[in-house]
């Protein structure tokens, strides 16, 4: 049990006592006097139960006592100290940005709530978001360049060192422009499939291998006219102005689907689902800048993702 009877100014009295070997010393350098050393001192060991300091000749010793009391009272005043460092908005300003990946998903649907909830928080801090391919996004946050990712869980070759939180879970859709040919109920979705260009996501992409097994499932092997791509940009521009069909995760198109600009395939994808998350390095300390971005993204989810 913590005895609340130590204070900020026992333990950096205390440090600095066995530091200098001297309480003259000592508070020389506290710029107290002499008597407010040794009565602090005497606080502490009052509240311990224990003699911190002996005397030694003219001088004076720390006790055995004192050297194990010495170890934990050095990380915890190096603690609290990271602690106010982590919370100064001063620091916030001056810091390098916060830097997230965030895959087209996530970018589309959940980071713009997270964000507004973030800059509501006033912390002075910078973020910076970049996009692009999973495989991309992992190597950036191994090396430190990211200092989160947000998106799909990578597979478990891919999450050595990396830790993985789950926020929800999100499926693949085929989608096209309105009045596709495909939407007509009479057709054979997967028969006709290879008669159109189809938008693939990268080999490298995260969701490339379930988008093979369900289509292979579903007894489509081959597709003759393939543009594989990562660009949300460019898929929604594409399959809007032609008869290409998107295969992509639902979060990238949920608006365009909402407001009746695309259309999505009556197909049944939900075996497609795969989990959406935070991952950071295994043996990250996340900076308070960080911490609370991360709790602007859970909340976000919460908000637009509640029943995943």
């Amino acid at each position: 049990m913590i005895d609340t009877r130590i204070k900020f100014r026992h333990l950096h009295t205390f440090l600095e006592v066995a530091r200098q070997k001297s309480v003259i010393r000592a508070a020389e350098i506290l710029n107290v006097s002499q008597p407010a050393v040794t009565k602090t001192i005497r606080e502490l060991e009052e509240a311990l139960g224990v003699t911190v300091f002996e005397r030694d000749g003219r001088g004076i010793r720390i006790t055995r006592y004192g050297e194990v009391f010495l170890k934990h009272a050095g990380a915890s005043l190096a603690a609290l100290r990271q602690g106010i460092d982590s919370v100064s908005h001063e620091l916030f300003t001056t810091a390098p940005p916060v830097q997230v990946g965030a895959l087209p998903t996530v970018s589309n649907r959940i980071m713009p709530r997270a964000i507004t909830l973030f800059l509501a928080e006033t912390t002075g801090a910078r973020v910076k978001i970049v996009t692009g391919d999973n495989a991309v996004l992992m190597e950036q946050l191994r090396l430190g360049e990211l200092d989160l990712v947000v998106g799909r869980l990578a597979p478990p070759e891919k999450m050595t060192g990396l830790s993985f939180e789950h926020l929800y879970s999100e499926q693949i859709v085929f989608v096209t422009r309105t009045r596709h040919p495909l939407l007509d109920p009479r057709q054979s979705i997967f028969e006709r499939l290879k008669d159109f260009t189809v938008l693939m996501p990268t080999r490298s992409s995260i969701i490339r291998r379930s988008v093979e097994q369900f289509l292979i499932a579903n007894g489509v092997a081959n597709l003759p006219i393939q543009v594989e791509t990562v660009s949300d940009a460019f898929g929604r521009a594409f399959v809007s102005s032609s008869d290409a069909v998107w295969i992509i995760s639902a979060g990238v198109v949920a608006e365009d689907i909402k407001h009746g600009l695309l259309a999505t395939l009556p197909i049944d994808t939900s075996e497609t689902k795969g989990p959406v998350g935070l991952t950071i390095a295994a043996d990250a300390v996340p900076s308070a800048p960080l911490s609370i971005l991360m709790q602007t993204i859970r909340q976000a989810a919460m908000e637009i993702m509640p029943s995943s």
